[in-house]
């Protein structure tokens, strides 16, 4: 039985101005005690999708079910079995931290678990915030309280849509750490996030998603070992020559191209030098899981040798 299954799950939203397909036949599962990473631009459809998963939204078609359990013909049950962690900081203003996650705790009528309750606040390095009202949290503090408020009742599956946007490194090798002993310790994940270091270090899986549709699925290292090319990175101060302009990713002073032989590594530094540029600190890497990402968003279909859907 899987952890959580999306079977041809597809979302239509209607208004005045027409119909906006959102999810496209979407289909496919995570195992018990499986770390799955959920990948796409803005606006692929994730959260749509992460949000017919917790109820908070129906599908059009298709069926979704956590631990044997239809998320909407038995939603009470489903919804027992999934602690999720939205991306909006939502809270509380009237209760300090440790009120928050017994009141949380009622909700699915789990008590006398201060003992848990403890160990997530210590955990999460929430300990000496326990008794501060939520109003005076900082935004990083606060978005630890969403992920112990997610864990409070022991979800056997936990959904951790973009965890670590907008926070201090601290809280993310917090949260990393105490996630990855909970997926040790036999609990599933969902992850959605843009930091694509975090998909490739942590997900044994991934399903990439575009305009609605899984556009690639497949093991992180398959994906990775599936890369048609190495990548020649380096530093520069002024433009590059438009024909190596279209085929670089550029972050400020650091360009990135793909180079798929030493041939191609000497057209590149050729070409730089024929229009007067001088790169620095030139180095060649494997590609990595955001290069695969790019390759598969661009293509019009996925990569050869992954799964598709059509």
């Amino acid at each position: 039985m899987p952890a959580i299954s999306f079977q041809s799950v597809s979302k239509v939203f209607s208004s005045a101005r027409g119909r906006l397909q959102a999810l496209d036949r979407i289909s496919f599962d995570v195992a018990e005690g499986e770390f799955f990473g959920l990948l796409g631009p803005n606006g692929a459809g994730k959260t749509t999708l992460i949000s017919i998963l917790a109820g908070l939204a129906r599908a059009s078609e298709g069926r979704v079910s956590v631990m044997g359990h239809d998320v909407q013909a038995d939603y009470a049950a489903a919804r027992r079995m999934l602690g999720v962690v939205p991306q909006e900081l939502v809270f509380d203003p009237f209760f300090n931290v440790r009120e928050t996650l017994r009141i949380q705790s009622g909700y699915f009528g789990v008590r006398n678990n201060d003992a848990w309750i403890d160990e997530l606040l210590e955990s999460l390095g929430l300990a000496d915030k326990a008794t501060a009202n939520m109003r005076q949290l900082s935004g990083g503090m606060k978005r630890r309280v969403l992920v112990a408020q997610a864990l409070v009742h022991k979800p056997p599956v936990i959904v951790l849509d973009e965890p670590t946007a907008g926070v201090d490194v601290e809280l993310r090798q917090t949260l990393w750490q105490f996630v990855a002993k909970l997926n040790r310790e036999g609990h599933a994940v969902l992850l959605t996030t843009h930091y694509l270091e975090e998909a490739e270090a942590l997900c044994n899986r991934v399903a990439m998603l575009k305009h609605g549709r899984v556009v690639a699925l497949d093991r992180t290292s398959d994906l990775l070992s599936a890369a048609s090319s190495n990548v020649l990175r380096f530093k520069i101060d002024a433009p590059l020559p438009p024909a190596l302009a279209a085929q670089a990713r550029v972050t400020g002073r650091i360009v990135q191209l793909p180079a798929h032989d030493a041939a191609e590594i000497e057209q590149y530094l050729a070409a730089l030098r024929e229009a007067g540029l001088r790169p620095e600190d030139v180095e060649i890497r494997k590609a990595d899981l955001e290069d695969v990402f790019l390759d598969v968003m661009k293509a019009e279909q996925a990569m050869p040798g992954l799964e598709t859907v059509s």
